[in-house]
């Protein structure tokens, strides 16, 4: 016997397009993506021009009905609003609805929590998770059993001793895992400063979920090692990246690049998650150059543009260098129409456009070396191994009092060998 394929719950989508946002049908199709992604088919949609959504109901009390009618006639499971919702607003949308409500915050909230694979990423979506969930705490048809992994604090009290004892379960339970948090950002931050005192400049992949950052990192990858273990997860689909993976990229002797791929933003991204992911976003901060990943073919890219942009002064970053990188030219009608701003044109699935990518990134980041040539004595042969591995080596020979070698070094590794000069 055949097993039944389990059924998925239907959902309505309500928006409220408030002073007639331009982007406002881009970021309903991007719930109802959000909706899919968690497994929920979006079945009907309810929108409502406002200029401030209503306080008590989000949507005013007409269109309440009207949603109250496509619940039964669609046979809708949960109702899904596009923007963040009061308490209040879910305690009185339950009342009227009597069904499950979810908010765009909550339905990607539950994504981080499916997707995250290390602790520290587990760690950091289950305390934006519980930040969420306490002030939303009387709500008890905000279940975050629709997760595996749930906190398990969410009980229906039978008063307000039990509801001021559910608040205080989450609440430890967050300081524990902030704990548990620090110690691992204390690790990473060990690994940080030792990569800082290696020299090798840092280039951060930023830029809007699904823009391609993965597939573009696992080109460079390609180009430059064979290790098919050094492939990140890559997959045409929202938050397909939550862990921060740092691979090296050898140019050429000498010359190598530390290139991290960083979590994707999204519009309205929850206060909490940026709060969360703040220690993994310190790849970001810490970056010398920023690799601004941009889905071209998308016709709303420049909303994602400004999107990323406003993420990246949330988190201080705002004042590091960027190159925009246009990816997904395979797909797009009309590339240098869409372009707002200079940068490099590339197709990461169809391997297009790397080679410039890698020319302007050494012009950038290799621009201080200086050409020399250094005679280094006999007894002093640990220089040259310095030199194989932190230089250009451009050729070596033996003469009767050291090693002559011609070599491209850092401005600061110049100082260093100022006395090894070879004069001629």
């Amino acid at each position: 016997m055949t097993e039944t394929k389990e059924k998925r719950e239907r959902a309505l989508v309500v928006g409220v397009n408030l002073n007639q946002d331009p982007y406002f049908e881009e970021s309903i199709e991007e719930l109802k993506n959000l909706a899919l992604a968690c497994d929920i088919d979006p079945v009907g949609e309810v929108v409502q021009n406002l200029q401030r959504p209503n306080n008590a109901l989000y949507v005013g009390t007409g269109k309440l009905a009207e949603i109250r009618d496509l619940i039964d006639q669609e046979e809708i499971d949960v109702v899904i609003f596009e923007d963040e919702l009061t308490p209040s607003q879910i305690r009185n949308l339950s009342k009227h609805l009597d069904i499950e409500i979810l908010d765009r915050t909550r339905l990607i909230l539950d994504i981080f929590a499916n997707r995250a694979q290390t602790k520290e990423a587990k760690m950091q979506v289950e305390i934006a998770r519980l930040r969420y969930a306490l002030p939303r705490i009387r709500n008890t048809n905000q279940n975050f059993s629709r997760q595996r992994g749930g906190t398990g604090t969410m009980n229906r009290g039978s008063g307000e001793t039990q509801l001021e004892l559910d608040r205080r379960k989450i609440e430890i339970k967050i300081s524990v895992l902030e704990k548990e948090l620090k110690d691992i950002v204390s690790q990473r931050e060990v690994r940080r400063k030792k990569r800082a005192r290696s020299g090798v400049p840092i280039v951060a992949l930023v830029g809007y979920t699904n823009a391609g950052k993965s597939t573009l990192m696992n080109g460079m990858v390609r180009k430059f090692q064979a290790a098919e273990d050094k492939l990140v997860f890559e997959k045409d689909m929202l938050f397909a990246t939550l862990d921060t993976s740092v691979r090296n990229i050898e140019f050429e002797k000498g010359k190598s690049i530390l290139l991290s791929d960083t979590v994707g933003f999204i519009n309205k991204l929850p206060h909490h998650l940026v709060k969360a992911f703040r220690s993994t976003l310190e790849e970001v901060i810490c970056a010398d150059l920023l690799l601004h990943v941009v889905d071209i073919a998308n016709p709303n890219h420049q909303k994602q543009i400004d999107v990323t942009n406003e993420t990246l002064k949330e988190i201080e970053a705002g004042g590091i260098e960027q190159v925009y990188v246009y990816n997904k030219i395979d797909l797009a009608e009309d590339v240098d129409a869409a372009e707002e701003k200079p940068g490099i044109q590339t197709s990461a699935k169809k391997g297009l456009g790397f080679d410039a990518l890698i020319d302007l990134l050494k012009e950038k980041l290799f621009s201080d070396y200086e050409r020399c040539r250094l005679l280094i004595p006999y007894d002093q042969g640990g220089e040259i191994s310095y030199l194989k591995e932190n230089a250009t080596m451009l050729g070596i020979s033996y003469e009767d009092t050291g090693t002559l070698v011609d070599v491209e070094l850092r401005s600061g590794d110049v100082e260093k060998y100022r006395d090894f000069i070879y004069q001629t």
